[in-house]
């Protein structure tokens, strides 16, 4: 499972947590990061296709931390075929 979102204080940069895959140590400070923010997207990726889906939410966040205005159902379609949302 991950969560894509946008942090509210410093520049406000988009952000990916990928909460199946945090350590002990550090889940309680992510997911504690990921609630402060503002959700945007989640969903379940596809074992057979993580690799994919991990560079396809790379581009994304990539795209929407250069201003690109993308709601839920463009991420959606974006991802189609790698998560379940």
């Amino acid at each position: 499972m991950f969560e894509i979102y946008r942090e509210p204080e410093d520049n406000g940069s988009y952000r990916v947590v990928y909460f199946t895959e945090l350590g002990e140590h550090e889940r309680e400070i992510e997911i504690g990061n990921a609630l402060r923010g503002n959700h945007v997207f989640d969903g379940y990726i596809l074992s057979r296709d993580r690799w994919e889906a991990k560079q396809a939410i790379g581009r994304i966040l990539d795209e929407l931390n250069r201003g690109a205005r993308m709601g839920a159902n463009e991420i959606e379609l974006e991802l189609k075929g790698f998560v379940i949302s």
